[in-house]
């Protein structure tokens, strides 16, 4: 960049969205007639100098968003008196905000200082001069930053805003007083008395999300959006707002478009005419009763209808299907009945998303001539739907991307139809009666979910599904052994045939460098668990439970060190942005849309594993997060490997039901994130290794029926709370929380070595005389009770003393 510095007329430089690092070199700020100044999007860092952009007079837009930067904003910035638009968001700038740095800004238009950690207290009269002003954006991440508002008396705002966004800022508006803070549930944000102060500006979007507003009793939303009559987006979602909406919200603001209250507590639906209309999302609230059959003479233009998460009840009415405009319909997780009527597939002809998932709809809604010929997304899980899936219509049924009927009681075939379609890239239809030969024709297939059902019969040799990433055929009747177009599989990542299979796993698994899940488990697998496993190093879950494996547990599984990106989290994409009717108008952006919303789109791949002793089901991102390895209930003998403890990032570990002795590796005090170990049911040995106690995440231990003995760990840390249960099957062991207590040894004081070489001789000779005069004693009795006994011996030693007698009187 030190090139740049020789272009002392340079005006626009926009350097967003690169890879940039390090810190804004200093030549930039040398070029004093730069108008537009943009680092948005790279990975700088470091913080901005006491000059700054000082000598940049002309600047007019400075963009430094989505970087790195830290510290405190130079103060010189108060001399930039042509900024029209400053974006420092998402950055890590601290310290607090001078009143002079915003006062000073007299042509400021736009303004964001959104997911910082910003401290002290920010007041709105800073902005009483501004009068150009359109744009505020403050989303605060941090708890010690406020943004206060005086008294309506003390200032009148001489700007016409037409955007506000004050999202995760804890606004506590309090008789006129705004103070934002961090979407932390302890801060609240408080409506000031509707008599107290009347806004002069007319707000065009109102973004209020995630603020935990807490309103005066009787009131139901922010008493100032009574004087509002602009307005085109509001967005007041994630707070607990309850009551009735008023309806004089949308009768005011006829050019409303968006409305989104997401996740409150409201009771009802605001039912006004409004042709403009377009988003409304009132999802994940209390709302009661039936849908309203003229809801297409209140928002006859309405895009995007979102009613899911309350508790909705009866049919869905056949005038929904009046809505022509429609786009997106979410009525999931209701309690709606009924059959879905046919008019919602027939005249809604620009239709691409219906959910309708987790409701009580019967009826056989696939079944006859099938007719949808733009949606694109289909969700019918959990219901009570039945019979056969029909034959396509006439009609183009080239659009659908996505179709999930699981969790449902449908019969019969997938046709081939329906498999064969280029469109289709996932279909989920597990957990019905659905029965035939596992559907070769999925080739553009990347998510294919038949589990739970009855599919039978071999596998057969497909050929073309080079584009799967999530596979699951568990829990069916197929048989055989695993194909070998597996291999072909390169992009998988779940790979889920739990069956009746048998044979060997085939080495060529390992060579499957993109799988995180592999279940095996409850198939008829035997042999040796291959080693060319332990090339899946990015693995999050391998389950290899209930079937015959044998020989020893591998030593080169450490080399799985677990997930290194978030492939399941990145499955959750955008379904659609709004496309405003207000935008920005900057020299760097154009056009600028203020407002972009999304749905979640996509099937969130869930799997079942046995953790805690539980089997858990793991859904959408936290599959990136949790790992496992499984190997009970086989035939595995040998020793535990030491190297099993360097597994830094397993969070649970079964290895019980199995033939395995010998110790238990200390090195499993290297397991810091374990939360379910399990070895129950083998042939341990020896003691269970204190050093576990440094498990600070352990939350399921189990060790019983095994071999063990000696004392267990100190009840310490989570060891305080594991029960007799886990150790029950082993009678050697003893203490807490056992009955059983250890015996204590007595305590022997080794002496010194001067007291053992002075005391030596005594201890011997004391040793010596004793031992001597028992022998003595024993040996002489021994004597008279031969010759007591004995007549022979008797004699001659009678005539051995008469010998010695007389050879005693001759001397």
């Amino acid at each position: 960049m030190e090139a740049f510095a020789s272009f002392h007329h340079l005006e626009i430089l926009d350097l967003s969205e690169n890879s940039f690092v390090g810190s804004i070199p200093s030549t930039i700020q040398g070029l004093s007639s730069l108008r537009v100044l943009s680092f948005a999007e790279n990975s700088l860092n470091g913080s901005l100098s006491d000059d700054g952009f000082c000598e940049s007079q002309n600047l007019q837009e400075l963009d430094l968003s989505n970087n790195m930067l830290h510290g405190s904003l130079p103060q010189c910035f108060d001399s930039l008196t042509s900024l029209k638009l400053l974006d420092i968001s998402s950055n890590q700038f601290s310290g607090i905000l001078p009143p002079s740095l915003i006062a000073n800004l007299t042509s400021l238009e736009y303004i964001d200082f959104s997911h910082n950690i910003f401290e002290g207290s920010f007041s709105f009269s800073y902005f009483c001069n501004l009068t150009k002003l359109e744009v505020v954006r403050f989303r605060s991440d941090n708890d010690r930053f406020e943004v206060e508002t005086e008294e309506a008396i003390d200032w009148i705002p001489k700007f016409q805003l037409k955007v506000l966004a004050l999202s995760n800022s804890n606004m506590n508006f309090h008789k006129g007083h705004l103070v934002p803070g961090s979407d932390n549930d302890i801060f609240e944000v408080e409506t000031e008395e509707p008599i107290d102060w009347i806004p002069m500006f007319q707000l065009k979007i109102l973004e209020l999300s995630n603020c935990n507003m807490k309103m005066p009793k009787g009131r139901i939303i922010p008493g100032f959006l009574l004087h509002q009559h602009n307005l085109r987006q509001v967005d007041m979602s994630h707070n607990s707002l309850e009551g009735q909406l008023p309806n004089w919200l949308i009768r005011n603001n006829s050019n409303l478009e968006v409305l989104i209250l997401r996740d409150n507590l409201f009771g009802g639906m605001p039912l006004h005419m409004n042709a403009n209309m377009k988003w409304l999302d009132v999802s994940q609230n209390h709302m009661i009763g039936t849908i309203p059959y003229d809801i297409p003479k209140f928002f006859p233009n309405i895009s995007i209808l979102n009613l899911s998460m309350n508790a909705l009840s009866g049919v869905i009415p056949s005038s929904v299907g009046e809505l022509s405009k429609l786009w997106v319909l979410d009525l999931s997780e209701n309690a709606l009945s009924g059959e879905v009527p046919k008019g919602l597939f027939t005249n809604t002809s620009k239709l691409g998303f219906l959910k309708l998932s987790n409701n009580k709809l019967h009826g056989q809604i696939l079944a006859g001539n099938l007719s949808w010929s733009t949606l694109q997304w289909v969700y019918l899980d959990s219901n009570h739907f039945t019979g056969q899936i029909g034959i396509k219509s006439k009609q183009k049924f080239e659009s659908l991307t996505l179709l999930d009927i699981s969790n449902n009681f449908f019969t019969g075939l997938i046709p081939d139809w329906l498999t064969n379609m280029s469109s289709l890239s996932e279909l989920v239809v597990r957990n019905n009666s659905l029965e035939g030969r596992f559907p070769c024709g999925a080739a553009f297939f990347s998510f294919l979910d038949i589990s739970q059902n009855s599919f039978s019969g071999p596998i057969p040799s497909c050929s073309n599904l080079q584009y799967m990433e999530h596979l699951h055929l568990g829990s069916n009747r197929f048989t055989g052994s695993i194909p070998n177009f597996f291999r072909n599989l390169t992009n998988v990542l779940t790979l889920d045939i739990g069956n009746n299979l048998s044979g060997r796993i085939p080495k060529f698994l390992g060579e499957l460098s993109n799988l995180r899940i592999l279940l095996l488990r409850k198939n008829n697998f035997n042999g040796f668990i291959p080693r060319q496993l332990c090339q899946l190093s990015n693995m999050s879950f391998i389950d290899l439970s209930a079937n015959s494996f044998s020989g020893s547990i591998p030593s080169c599984l450490h080399n799985i060190t677990g997930p290194s990106d978030l492939v399941f989290l990145k499955r959750s994409k955008s379904l659609y942005s709004y496309d405003s009717s207000y935008h920005y108008e900057s020299i760097i952006w154009g056009l600028r849309t203020i407002f972009l919303g999304g749905e979640a789109l996509g099937i969130q791949d869930e799997v079942q594993y046995t953790t805690k002793s539980l089997f858990l089901r793991y859904k959408g991102g936290i599959l990136d997060y949790m790992t496992g390895l499984d190997l009970s209930n086989n035939k595995l003998t040998g020793e535990i490997p030491e190297e099993v403890g360097f597994l830094t990032q397993l969070r649970a570990l079964n290895l019980s039901h199995n033939q395995l002795i010998g110790l238990i590796p200390v090195s499993f005090s290297n397991l810091a994130k374990i939360e379910s170990l399990d070895l129950s049911s083998n042939g341990l040995t020896n003691t269970i290794p204190s050093e576990l106690i440094k498990l600070t995440s352990l939350s399921i231990f189990n060790v019983s029926h095994n071999s063990l003995s000696g004392r267990l760990p100190e009840m310490k840390s989570q060891f305080g709370t594991f029960t007799e249960e886990s150790y029950e099957g082993n009678p050697l062991l003893c203490g807490p929380p056992l009955e059983k207590k250890c015996t204590t040894n007595p305590q022997v004081t080794n002496p010194s070595a001067e007291e053992d070489h002075e005391k030596w001789y005594d201890i011997d000779m004391t040793y010596f005389y004793g031992s001597s005069s028992s022998t003595c004693f024993v040996f002489l009795l021994g004597f008279v009770a031969i010759l007591y006994t004995n007549p022979r011996w008797r004699r001659r030693w009678l005539d051995w003393n008469v010998f010695m007698n007389h050879k005693g009187s001759q001397c």
